[in-house]
């Protein structure tokens, strides 16, 4: 297993879903489960190259080098055989279908690795499925399956795992379950029981799969299309916030809230700090609005809060989907991959998420390639104003946030971009910082 971790030290780096860029990996296998599929077994590896260590799930098969699709070798296995990533093995995906459909055990291991269904829906036959891997992810690995005779499903594998039911699989799940059509249906889950760190025994998420819109476009590509041809987006804006809005209450009465008290004001803007720090750091042309964001963030904390619930936690128009059978569909309720697990899965303010979107919708006047780039930003301050419209005529009154709560959250999450474009895509940051400075101006 020596040579496999070394293997995986040079290859990790080189998929897109690894989330420690720029350093070499430091690896410790954690889990090795030999699955119910031939030569083929899902590692957890440990990676102390970032703190806190990150924990990853790497699906391997050993393989014939001719069955291995380009793009997938990872190395040598001896005896004539390679390591391949096990994503692109019919062997390994057809026991995934079969595990999310059907349920039961997918490895030796008992408990290991095994599939929950949670959908009542006739499965079909979990074998010789059609399945292709999504291209483009940044942080897991999605496959489509196509089954014969049944409705197409989506299935992502986690690769960055966590003990814990992760709160894609959470949130999305409870919402199908109560009949919400602003969410695709689940169809099922894959878990994994491992020891951790501590030598406790955890049980976290490996895999989700869900409902598959075919042929639809993500509300980024619906808007950034109606921006570059200057059409008025206001009322399919007015719709996805009545969408936002129908989510926040069904999470409210689905899952526990929090009252505001002092404790939890005293938390949130703390991490509110914690991320300004971290940016500091690494965006220096943020240190002239140091002081006027903390006042930002002083008025927010001062101000009337309504109760925290459990929201989606990175809201922004690529998690959207324009279907015509349920209209705008809400995707991918892990939460922001830069916060850590333990505020992802707590309750929040549910105008983190109404704050995102606005800054999703200011992201498209960055993307549209225009002269006049004063007609974009009144298409794009068109479109958050019916946005926050439909939310608020549909939560209500007392559910929305007063303004000074929606600034702070907006000026947070464009300090979360502004070490994220730094870090990862240097020729965007230029939007983020032009929204702090909107947001946070400098006095005279």
């Amino acid at each position: 297993m020596g040579d496999l971790l070394d293997l995986l030290t040079v290859w990790m780096p080189r998929q897109r879903w690894y989330g420690t860029k720029g350093r070499d990996p430091r690896l410790t296998l954690v889990a090795d489960w030999q699955l119910l599929a031939p030569r083929t077994r899902v590692l957890l590896v440990r990676d102390d190259a970032v703190t806190p260590a990150a924990l990853y799930q790497v699906p391997v098969s050993q393989r014939e080098p001719d069955a291995v699709l380009p793009g997938s070798l990872i190395g040598p296995a001896g005896d004539g055989l390679v390591w391949s990533d096990a994503v692109t093995d019919p062997d390994f995906t057809d026991l995934l279908f079969r595990l999310v459909s059907v349920g039961g055990p997918g490895s030796e291991t008992v408990g290991g690795f095994a599939g929950l269904a949670l959908s009542s829906a006739p499965a079909a036959a979990a074998s010789e499925i059609p399945a292709r891997v999504l291209s483009g992810e940044q942080s897991n690995t999605s496959i489509i399956f196509r089954p014969e005779g049944a409705e197409p499903v989506i299935c992502k594998l986690f690769r960055q795992v966590n003990a814990g039911v992760n709160p894609d699989v959470e949130l999305q799940s409870a919402l199908a379950a109560e009949g919400a059509t602003f969410v695709p249906a689940a169809i099922g889950e894959v878990r994994g029981t491992w020891s951790a760190a501590s030598g406790e025994t955890v049980t976290g998420s490996l895999a989700f799969a869900q409902e598959f819109f075919e042929g639809v476009e993500d509300a980024w590509r619906v808007a950034l299309q109606a921006a570059t041809a200057a059409h008025d987006f206001s009322e399919p804006a007015r719709a996805l916030g009545e969408s936002v809005a129908r989510m926040h209450v069904a999470l409210a009465q689905t899952f526990p809230t929090v009252v505001p008290d002092a404790g939890v004001r005293s938390a949130v803007a703390a991490a509110w700090s914690r991320r300004l720090g971290i940016a500091v750091a690494e965006v220096p042309a943020l240190a002239p609005f140091v002081q006027r964001i903390q006042e930002v963030y002083a008025e927010a904390a001062a101000a009337p809060w309504p109760p925290l619930q459990r929201v989606h936690g990175d809201l922004h128009l690529g998690q959207v989907l324009y279907t015509p059978s349920n209209g705008w569909v809400l995707l991918d309720f892990e939460g922001e991959p830069l916060r850590p697990i333990s505020e992802r899965r707590s309750p929040d303010l549910a105008v983190r998420d109404v704050a995102g979107m606005l800054r999703s919708f200011d992201y498209v006047s960055g993307a549209v390639a225009d002269d006049d780039g004063a007609a974009v930003r009144a298409w794009v301050i068109a479109a958050q104003q019916a946005f926050v419209r439909g939310y608020a005529e549909t939560v209500g009154p007392e559910q929305t946030a007063p303004d000074a709560l929606l600034a702070a959250c907006e000026l947070d999450k464009a300090v979360y971009e502004a070490i994220y474009e730094t870090r990862n895509r240097p020729d965007w940051i230029g939007i983020p910082l032009a929204a702090i400075g909107r947001l946070a101006p400098l006095k005279d």
